[in-house]
């Protein structure tokens, strides 16, 4: 079509239906979900070895993953009938040490271990040993807290050592269940390795030094790459004392 019309007549403005869009909602197609009933629901926490004083007066240290952090308070969930928890309801102390990703053998070696002799029938029928000496199994090595008996690992990058102040029987998930307890551990002291400890600072940890073992459906993994900065790491970890 000419861009100036004759004399007389209109211009032509039919469109080529070409060019009109045939759907203009928005296309989405997102994944399905399936209802599942797990066996466990863990979906990724750190691994920690924690240490408790057994009725000898001497350290039982377990391979747990059951835990999180609230401010100065660690979360601590296990069952009540393993000797970690009979010694925590008992003393009310601990040592949370975190192992390093890199230091996932030593962890492993104390897996299917128990501090109670003889083993309890179900935990033999799986594979539980006996060990009492578990840290010196896993080959690590250690030395007392400074506000808490339990010892501490060496070779952990960190040593949180803990007091517990409330404890508390969860619901049963089934009426036949044994009892499961959550117990809140309020840090008393904090021991790091220096190579973890970001540079310039006296109380921060490096991220980017710092590579937690992670439990994840009874699988062992490490951290990857940061992925992007946040948000949040505009505030000052300081605002939240």
């Amino acid at each position: 079509m000419s861009p100036i019309a004759e004399k007389g007549t209109m211009p032509n403005h039919t469109l080529s239906t070409d060019a009109l869009p045939t759907d203009t909602a928005p296309t989405h197609t997102a994944p399905t979900h399936t209802v599942i009933d797990p066996a466990i629901l863990y979906f990724g926490t750190p691994v920690v070895l924690l240490s408790t004083i057994d009725e000898q007066g001497t350290t039982n240290t377990a391979p747990m993953s059951s835990v999180f952090w609230l401010g100065q308070t660690a979360l601590l969930g296990m069952g009540g009938r393993s000797v970690t928890a009979q010694n925590l309801l008992r003393t009310g102390e601990c040592v949370i040490n975190l192992p390093a990703s890199h230091q996932v053998d030593a962890v492993d070696r104390m897996a299917l271990t128990t501090g109670r002799f003889p083993v309890p029938a179900d935990k033999a029928a799986v594979g539980y040993r006996h060990e009492a000496d578990k840290i010196g199994s896993a080959e690590l090595h250690s030395r007392p807290g400074d506000t808490v008996r339990a010892l501490r690992i060496d070779e952990c990058p960190v040593n949180l050592e803990a007091r517990i102040v409330s404890s508390r029987v969860l619901q049963k998930d089934h009426p036949g269940d044994g009892d499961t307890f959550v117990f809140e551990a309020r840090v008393t002291r904090v021991h790091v390795h220096e190579s973890i400890r970001l540079r310039g600072t006296k109380n921060r940890i490096d991220p980017d030094l710092w590579r937690p073992l992670i439990m994840n459906f009874q699988r062992f993994y490490g951290l990857g790459e940061e992925l992007r900065p946040s948000r949040l790491s505009q505030v000052d970890e300081e605002w939240y004392r």
